[in-house]
Order: structure tokens, then C-alpha cells, then sequence
């Protein structure tokens, strides 16, 4: 019998790409292609559509090529996807309206105030999970609705379709108009306990049923795809952070996973039952597996972490690449009493401080440039740390170990200072392409590639593990040193009722 693999496109904010697993959830072959940032006016961010399904057209022929494979030894493929970005498109033609609006998009700012009304930021939340933001997909969903002509009539009766970038790439393999529980739970339009779009909030948001998606959970058959991979089941979808949750088998409540990019995201298992927090943290739906009930997870957002290091570089000129700043940091056993807040454009969880901007606290002149290459370090540590205070604080279950990804934990420097701030083990594991692989995972489990989780929890594999190594009294004072510094770049942008 022929060898059989299973794939996973990640579609995601700069670049889509297709990995090619085996049983053991090794990597087998990968293909990669970048698409255009478009930015019509300072704050908006678009793609092209269209020109995503192209790449990832080609970036699957690329990876059956690099393997050697053909499609039909692909027993499944998942999708995983960016976040919020929302697509809308002619049901008949398949031609977007407009380009895609990107999550970072910031246009719906002013909207959201009309739609927060005397309730404000936390309108939707006991049923969504979400603050209102500019994040999120609905508010922009219904900024189309209102700035195309004659869209939203069209949308009423049926014309047009809405989805997120998994929806897209659902109905271009298969012509099937679904999402998954979990991308559905970032557009704000979804319930979460009855995992339905809700009535009163489209009702509120302005936005016709006939255009949304039907909600799947995160692993099942959604279809068969023609085109590029003809004949093979599309059976996964996950929003990007929660295939990274998946792809770590953080199977049960309390596992916690961290993903650290150019930004960092910590995502939470709650268990079955929502969790809405009080510290500043997002309630999602972390995966579903078929008709099994929903899990759900508290996720925590840090806006820059990668991106501190690339300020280094590209800003300062204080390294050439990312890479050195491990061995510049290493040259100091501590910070000198120097800390950075990175809140370039405000502060992400748990304090969403739209109007803090960063600082560098505590310079003397005993401080030299690998001080300040170990607290931008520090930076994304301690900003981790007060997301899983948060996260403690609104499960109740405290963290015991912190399963790490993303290209930043090729730094074992950080690695080690993540552990030394948060008392707790640190866990890198062997293959680093959670994201894919949790997609992966999940398309396998639902055609029986791999049988059940405990057949995923095997194929984990851990590479390197980092335990604390400073003294209790230090911690804390670093910590109580870290919160003066965030404190003082809070209101450091005044409103215009302030200025007046």
C-alpha cells in the first residue's frame, strides 16, 4: 500500500504555505509563497483575495513536488488560517466585492463606538467573549455593508457570501460556505454557549444571516476538493493560535501554550465550559472535534515581542541579526536596572492601554547595550507573566509549565528567562511547526489517520526544557520594578478632550 501523509495550508497575515506531515508528525515537504500588504490609506491594511488562492494553488503543488508525492497520497488536508480577516464575495462568480480587510485594519474605530452605545467596549461580551475592538471581524463585516453601494441588499437576499480566510479556502476547494467554532469565535457574531451565530447581535450589528457561513466544528469532513488537490477531504479548520494549542496537544484544562512571533499570543484549555475574564483576556472557542462538545480557552495577546528585537536591529543598529541579540544579551547576568515597555502602539493584555506608549526605564550610565538587549528580553517575559497572572487569576488553575513556539524560543536565553519569571518549566518541542501541524492533526483525526489523542499526545516530542534558576525575592523585586515601568507610559497619548 502506497504511504500516506496528510496536509495542512496555513494561510496566514505575510506569507501561505503547505506542510506535508507523516504519522509521527514529522515535516515531509513544505511549500511557501508571500502575497502583497496593501494599504490604501494610513491605518487600513487589505489583501487580495484572489491573489491568496493563487499562492495557495501553487505553494500545494509546490509541496507535493518537494515530496515526491502525488495527491492521492494524501489521505487529508486542514486549513489554518490568520485571524479576523474578513472576505467578502459574489456566490455566483466567486469575485470579491473588495479587498479583504486584514485584522489589523483599524478603519472600524469610529464605528465601534456607535456600536458600543451607552454600554461601551463590553456590549457583546457575556455572549461573544470579545471587548468590541477593531480586531474582531463583525465590526468590519458591517463596515463593508455600510460603505459598498448596494451591498447590503444584495446581502439580504443571499448574493453575496462573508467569511474569514478559512471560509474562503473552504469554498474555493470544495464550493461548500463554512467556518469552524473557532474562527467563528472571533468575529463577534457568535454565541458561545449555543455555538450559533446570534440573533440579537446580528440584529445589533446590522448584519444579514443569509450571508454567514454555516458553523462546523474544528474537525470533520467538510467536502472533497477539486483543483489542485482533487479527490483528497477537506477535514480541519482552525483559526491560527488555536491549531498552535492543537498542534502542542494541550489537551487538557490548565495547558497552556506560547507562541512567540512578532508578537506573542498564550492561549489557555478552560475546559467545556466558557470562561469569561475580568483581567483583560479574550474567551474563545479553543477547538471541536466533531460532535464532541467544545473546548473552550482564555487567550492573552502581547502586541511586540519578535518585533522588539527587529526595533534593535533595524531602528537602533545595535545587532545585524535577530540571532545575535541571544549572545549580546549573555554578556550581562542582568538588566542594570534598565527596563523596556514596548507599548509602541498602545498595550495589548491584560491592560488594553490604546493610549500608553514605550519606555525605557532605570538608565544610568552604568547601562551599555547588552543590558538593553537583556531587557528587551525581559520585556516579552515579563509581559508574559502578566498574562498568566491574568489567565490564573480567571481559571482558577495555575500554571505549571509552559509549552513554547514560534521563532523567538530558538533564543534559549529567553527561554530561560521565561522560566525564571513565571516559576514554572519551560518546554520547547522537537517539531517547531505547531501551527501546521495542530491543522494537520486535526484533518488526520477526523478521516482516522490518527485514531484518537492519545495517539498525538505519543507523536509529541520535546526538545529542550528550561527550569528557574533565580531566587524568589529577586523575582518579585524585578516584577514590582516591571509594573512602576508599564505604569508610566499609561496616558502618555492625550485625547482630545484632555488637550482642550
Amino acid at each position: 500500500m502506497t504511504e500516506q501523509y496528510v496536509a495542512a495550508i496555513d494561510q496566514g497575515t505575510t506569507s501561505s504555505r503547505c506542510i506535508i506531515f507523516n504519522r509521527h508528525g514529522d515535516v515531509v515537504a513544505l511549500g511557501q509563497r508571500e502575497h502583497r500588504q496593501i494599504f490604501p490609506r494610513p491605518g487600513w491594511v487589505e489583501h487580495d483575495a484572489e491573489e491568496i488562492w493563487a499562492n495557495v494553488v501553487a505553494v500545494v503543488e509546490e509541496a507535493l513536488a518537494a515530496g515526491g508525492l502525488r495527491r492521492h497520497q494524501l489521505a487529508a488536508v486542514g486549513i489554518t488560517n490568520q485571524r479576523e480577516t474578513t472576505v467578502v464575495w459574489d456566490r455566483q462568480t466567486g469575485q470579491p466585492v473588495h479587498h479583504a480587510i486584514v485584522w489589523q485594519d483599524t478603519r472600524t474605530d469610529r464605528l465601534l463606538r456607535v456600536l458600543g452605545g451607552t454600554e461601551g467596549q463590553d456590549r457583546f461580551r457575556q455572549r461573544c467573549g470579545l471587548p468590541l475592538a477593531t480586531y474582531f471581524s463583525g465590526p468590519k463585516l458591517r463596515w463593508l455593508l455600510d460603505e459598498i453601494p448596494g451591498l447590503r441588499e444584495r446581502a439580504q437576499r443571499g448574493e453575496v457570501l462573508f467569511g474569514t480566510m478559512d471560509t474562503w479556502l473552504v469554498w474555493q476547494l470544495t464550493g461548500r460556505h463554512v467556518t469552524d467554532v473557532t474562527n467563528a469565535s472571533r468575529t463577534m457574531l457568535m454565541n458561545l454557549r449555543t455555538l450559533d451565530w446570534d440573533a440579537e447581535t446580528l440584529d445589533a450589528m446590522g448584519i444579514p444571516a443569509a450571508m454567514l457561513p454555516e458553523i462546523r466544528s474544528s474537525a470533520e469532513v467538510y467536502g472533497t476538493a477539486t483543483g489542485p488537490l482533487a479527490g483528497v477531504p477537506v477535514a480541519a479548520a482552525l483559526g491560527d493560535q488555536h491549531a498552535a494549542l492543537f498542534g502542542q496537544t494541550c489537551f487538557d484544562p490548565g495547558d497552556v501554550k506560547g507562541t512567540y512571533g512578532t508578537g506573542a499570543f498564550l492561549v489557555l484549555n478552560t475546559g467545556t465550559e466558557p470562561v469569561v475574564s475580568t483581567n483583560g483576556l479574550l474567551t474563545t472557542v479553543g477547538y471541536q472535534i466533531g460532535g464532541q462538545p467544545a473546548v473552550y480557552a482564555l487567550e492573552g495577546s502581547i502586541a511586540m515581542a519578535g518585533s522588539l528585537v527587529q526595533w534593535l536591529r533595524d531602528n537602533l543598529g545595535m545587532i545585524t541579526h535577530a540571532a545575535e541579540i541571544e549572545e549580546l544579551a549573555s554578556q550581562v547576568a542582568d538588566n542594570g536596572g534598565c527596563y523596556i515597555v514596548p507599548a509602541f502602539s498602545g498595550l495589548f493584555a491584560p491592560h488594553w492601554r490604546s493610549d500608553a506608549r514605550g519606555i525605557i526605564a532605570g538608565l544610568t550610565s552604568y547601562v551599555t547595550k547588552a543590558h538593553l538587549a537583556r531587557a528587551v528580553l525581559e520585556a516579552t517575559a515579563w509581559q508574559t507573566r502578566e498574562v498568566v497572572d491574568a489567565m490564573n487569576s480567571d481559571s482558577g488553575i495555575p500554571l505549571a509549565s509552559l509549552k513554547v513556539d514560534g521563532g523567538m524560543v530558538a533564543n534559549r536565553l529567553l527561554n530561560q528567562i521565561l522560566a525564571d519569571v513565571l516559576d514554572v518549566e519551560v518546554v520547547r518541542p522537537k517539531v517547531a511547526e505547531t501551527t501546521c501541524l495542530g491543522a494537520a492533526y486535526a484533518a488526520g483525526l477526523a478521516v482516522g489517520y490518527w485514531p484518537d489523542l492519545d495517539s498525538l499526545r505519543a507523536n509529541w516530542q520535546h526538545d529542550a526544557t528550561w527550569t528557574p534558576q533565580i531566587d524568589a525575592q529577586v523575582r518579585d523585586r524585578e516584577y514590582r520594578n516591571w509594573t512602576k515601568a508599564v505604569r508610566r507610559t499609561f496616558g502618555w497619548v492625550e485625547s482630545e478632550e484632555d488637550a482642550s
